[in-house]
């Protein structure tokens, strides 16, 4: 079995303004991933793209450190 895990990018409920600027001020592009952002790896996963890839946990982050 092979997860993503996509940090702050679906989890802002509940986050003050303040809480989320701070994520996205500790990843490289200075912002938090959409939805848009994951889909991509997610469907590259389920794809023969991703055949190989077995119990691996695959940060969908945005570089969040």
């Amino acid at each position: 079995m092979t997860a993503a895990a996509p940090g702050v990018t679906l989890f802002t409920d509940g986050k003050s303004p303040e809480q989320i600027a701070g994520f996205a001020a500790r990843t490289p592009h200075q912002r938090i991933g959409e939805p848009s952002d994951i889909a991509g790896p997610i469907a590259a996963l389920c794809s023969g793209d991703g055949a190989c890839i077995n119990g691996q946990t695959v940060l969908a982050n945005g570089g969040i450190v």
